[in-house]
């Protein structure tokens, strides 16, 4: 666009938004990485995925059986490539694409990126300005760095599974793949930052994130259990829907007279609420639930009282009720209702598309809101290489002989 001519909307729109002007260059996979590249791509970056020639493992899951949604989730607004990066020529092409980039992120695991031949040390000769961020599942240093990861093994590990389920039961994995977007939230913080301290010092930080340690955090009260028993005395660290420190109640789910409804109380407050709410004002004054400490000793004897009061209920009922009145609440909800979920959809969180390949789909914009500053228009998910021509013919200027050789070969 010449320097002279007004922007038009759309375009003054991309330019308002925090990461415009920022390239990315995004060899990630599967969930973590692609997530973090997609808050990129969201708050206005040029995302240009690389994929292997035959895809990445992620978009070749059975379409026909919904599989391939999260790859059209992550990979909206995103600019896609297939390279080669065994092959000379496609080392070759992504080297020419570093130099002109502010970020490169992967998450292979530790070692892979210098066996291709572009380790830290040539990453910095490429693109001095270049931050690199990488994840994996233990980190590039530490006894379990060559082991492969991924979210369900990382729960093990992490004693998500041994903080899930119920006590007589066996260890559960959490139904969210929440170690994998723990990950890619810290990696898209970590990106941000390096690009701030970019800006103030002129020197490119690279950035780690391991997933065992991005998820170590959420068990902070599970882990106020496990320190504050000791050690010679047995504990039970599957609380069900109880409270993981089992040291806060109410905190459970409840039965309404048409499912379920979880309520917490975490404070005095909420807890005179809750018994204004369901017309139980003895809850109040009575001693034996009273302190908190006091209601901590008889859980079982407070949640049978509190169910027979919800039974009472609907569960919109109870989340309009006893929200109003000052208690936590919310109904328990299949996820075809999320889909459905009026709030979402407000916000424009979720909303439909006809994707170009997979059909209807529900997706999901980023959560992160820019105050005054409009989301860029949304772009499904593209066919696998749907840019090539546009990012080798056009921008590195190669002929359309020259991207058949590399087809041929197996370059792309």
């Amino acid at each position: 666009m010449d320097a002279a001519s007004p922007a038009t909307p759309l375009q003054a729109a991309a330019n308002a938004l925090p990461l415009a002007g920022v390239r990315v260059i995004d060899l990630t996979r599967i969930y973590s990485g692609p997530y973090c590249t997609f808050l990129m791509a969201m708050a206005g970056a040029e995302v240009i995925k690389i994929e292997p020639p035959e895809g990445e493992s992620a978009r070749s899951r059975n379409a026909r059986h919904g599989a391939a949604l999260p790859f059209a989730m992550l990979n909206a607004n995103k600019r896609l490539l297939t390279l080669n990066l065994k092959d000379k020529a496609g080392a070759e092409i992504l080297t020419k694409l570093l130099k002109t980039a502010d970020v490169l992120v992967e998450n292979f695991r530790p070692g892979v990126m210098d066996r291709l031949g572009f380790s830290k040390e040539r990453l910095k000769e490429i693109n001095p300005r270049l931050v690199v961020a990488q994840t994996s599942g233990y980190g590039s240093s530490g006894p379990y760095r060559d082991y492969p990861a991924m979210d369900l093994t990382v729960q093990a590990v992490a004693g998500i599974m041994d903080a899930t389920g119920y006590p007589d039961g066996p260890p559960v994995k959490a139904g969210a793949a929440l170690v994998d977007f723990a990950a890619g939230t810290h990696l898209y913080c970590s990106i941000v930052t390096a690009l701030f301290a970019r800006e103030r010092t002129g020197k490119a930080l690279s950035t780690e994130v391991a997933m065992m340690e991005a998820i170590y955090p959420t068990l902070a009260s599970n882990l106020a259990l496990a320190i504050g028993t000791p050690p010679d005395e047995p504990y039970v660290a599957r609380t069900g829907n109880r409270h993981g420190g089992m040291s806060l109640t109410p905190y459970n789910v409840y039965q309404a007279s048409d499912g379920f409804v979880a309520i917490i109380c975490n404070n005095e407050r909420h807890w005179q609420a809750l018994g204004k709410a369901l017309q139980r004002p003895d809850w109040i004054s009575d001693p034996k639930y009273n302190p908190l400490e006091e209601r901590v000793t008889r859980m079982d004897q407070l949640d049978a009282e509190i169910n027979a009061e919800t039974r009472k209920y609907t569960r919109m009922q109870l989340f309009e009720l006893l929200n109003e009145t000052g208690a936590a609440c919310a109904p328990v909800r299949t996820l075809r209702e999320v889909l459905d979920d009026p709030h979402l959809r407000k916000r424009g969180m979720i909303h439909d598309i006809d994707h170009p390949e997979w059909g209807e789909l529900v997706v999901m914009r980023s959560p992160i809101h820019y105050g005054g500053v409009a989301q860029p228009e949304y772009r499904p998910s593209a066919a696998l290489g749907a840019d090539i021509k546009a990012i080798l013919g056009d921008e590195l200027k190669m002929s359309d002989e020259e991207i058949a050789k590399l087809r041929e070969t197996g370059v792309l």
